[in-house]
């Protein structure tokens, strides 16, 4: 295993359970690729520019796209946050907005300990 991933309380796993058994099935495989390959292509992760270190987990189901945030602690920890289904060229920014607060609370309460 090259990456340990680490779902942020329950804000992943909540978007996880509303997706139909395929779409899981692929996040599950995208999920099990990026924790145990070197070099992830970017077709699956790729850095948000303009963000503070967020990465978008990609997974395409059909005609379907969806996304889920993600960030690096200490290196190799992917630490999942909101996921979302895309329905535009462009990400949402409240989207990433959300992220990078939940990102923030994350750090915040990792300090804090």
């Amino acid at each position: 295993m090259v990456r340990e991933i680490f779902y942020y309380k329950n804000y992943y796993l909540d978007f996880f359970n509303t997706l139909t058994t395929s779409v899981q099935k692929k996040f599950n495989w995208t999920l099990q690729l990026i924790s145990m390959i070197e070099r992830v292509p970017q077709k699956f992760l790729t850095h948000i520019t303009n963000s503070t270190g967020l990465y978008e987990i990609r997974v395409e189901v059909g005609s379907d796209i969806y996304r889920v945030f993600s960030f690096f602690d200490e290196g190799h920890l992917i630490i999942l946050i909101n996921g979302f289904r895309k329905k535009t060229q462009k990400t949402p920014s409240k989207e990433i907005e959300k992220a990078e607060k939940l990102k923030k609370q994350y750090f915040d309460e990792k300090e804090s300990i």
